[in-house]
């Protein structure tokens, strides 16, 4: 399945959405992987954590979406795609993924998202990372996870990117933003957008 939304693509903002977050730090655009199927404490899932995060975060910003796609899409199973989350990250792996963000330089600040997985993101949003230049944009990391905090998210996110300014990264429980997106609010509220 393609990416659904992004500028490229398509958009789920209106146009006074758009220009109200526009004038309050730039345009923005979410970038994140979701996965879907059997997660770890919230079960089988058709809509993962990480995607709820993301359009609570574009419906306040009146940001674009690009969802990160791998090309072969992850195993359903959370046992499976733990072993093959752990075999691209300690083999240095960056699976190709679906689609692309044809304007990348007409955004100002970017929202990154992923689950944790193996104490930082997915290994494919780091190809996306190392295929879109984003160390002049102000970049905001937003995790879902059950116990592991922001990981190493951060620190990866520097060594790709060391020159970038990097806002106020946040990590949310993923049983939690299934029924509650008052934390999310409050951490957008911090950074300046409110609905």
């Amino acid at each position: 399945m393609l990416p659904k939304t992004s500028r490229a693509q398509s958009c789920k903002t209106s146009n006074n959405e758009k220009k109200d977050a526009e004038k309050k730090k730039g345009k923005v655009l979410i970038v994140f992987f979701s996965h879907t199927g059997e997660n770890y404490a919230v079960g089988n899932i058709e809509v993962g954590n990480t995607k709820m995060v993301a359009d609570y975060i574009r419906d306040v910003t009146g940001g674009d979406e690009f969802e990160v796609v791998r090309e072969t899409p992850y195993p359903k199973t959370y046992k499976e795609v733990v072993e093959v989350a752990k075999k691209e990250r300690y083999g240095k792996e960056y699976p190709p993924f679906k689609g692309k963000v044809n304007n990348i330089d007409d955004y100002d600040v970017v929202f990154l998202g992923g689950p944790v997985w193996i104490h930082s993101y997915p290994q494919v949003m780091f190809t996306f990372m190392k295929q879109y230049d984003l160390s002049n944009k102000t970049l905001i990391p937003f995790l879902t996870h059950e116990g592991s905090g922001l990981g190493y998210a951060v620190r990866d996110i520097k060594e790709i990117y060391p020159n970038a300014n990097i806002l106020s990264p946040e990590a949310f429980y993923g049983h939690e933003v299934r029924t509650d997106m008052s934390k999310v609010k409050a951490w957008l509220e911090a950074l300046g957008y409110k609905k």
